[in-house]
């Protein structure tokens, strides 16, 4: 996907106002601009910012339009991919979860700087975070299958959607969590990678709870 079919991707998906494209656009700087900080993102990806972050992250919306009763959180939030994409588009209420320091740092400033009044950032790891009822619960790049489900299932509700960016490892992760956990997992391709995959799954749990 080049960047003139993301935007046109992003454009046919949403009738996106200027002010969200501006917020889109902004975003992107502030990403480029924290670079010189920290590593934000893959370096070798800078001249793809809209295919290969942007709608990487936007593409997780259109699973998520029927799962609206709490927040959505999003751990391992890191440079707040698919976060903060997330919340520019939906205006959804997003819990961003990052245990790093500048990390934490730079997605408070981020939601300050771009007025995500709706966004908020736990600054501490996954397993701490208060239980709650989520809506949708999102993982880019944040950790195996088996170790996100178990640190983040305090998080969720049999109607929680879990939304799980998984590269092209998505099957293999899929059958190492087959022997604890149960639910309705299946395997969506990526718009931006053929070759790569969403784990998407609600009604999770361990093998032999009620």
């Amino acid at each position: 996907m080049t960047e003139d079919e993301a935007r046109s991707w992003i454009a046919a998906q949403w009738d996106v106002p200027r002010e969200t494209w501006a917020k889109l656009e902004r975003y992107i700087a502030l990403l480029l601009a924290g670079m010189a900080h920290q590593n934000l993102i893959a370096e070798s990806t800078r001249d793809q910012m809209w295919a290969r972050h942007i709608v990487d992250s936007a593409q997780l919306l259109p699973f998520a339009k029927d799962a609206t009763d709490g927040s959505w959180i999003d751990l391992g939030s890191g440079a707040g991919l698919p976060g903060i994409v997330v919340a520019i588009l939906s205006g959804r209420p997003v819990v961003l979860v990052e245990s790093r320091r500048k990390r934490i740092n730079f997605l408070s400033e981020v939601a300050a700087d771009l007025r995500l009044g709706h966004v908020s950032v736990f600054g501490g790891r996954v397993e701490t975070v208060p239980t709650a009822r989520a809506a949708i619960i999102s993982a880019r790049a944040y950790a195996p299958l088996p170790r996100l489900l178990d640190s983040a299932i305090h998080l969720s509700t049999e109607k929680t959607l879990w939304l799980l960016p998984k590269g092209r490892n998505a099957e293999n992760e899929l059958e190492a969590v087959r022997p604890t956990w149960q639910g309705a997992f299946h395997v969506e391709r990526s718009v931006t990678d053929p070759e790569s995959a969403i784990v998407v799954a609600h009604s999770v749990k361990r093998k032999g709870r009620r």
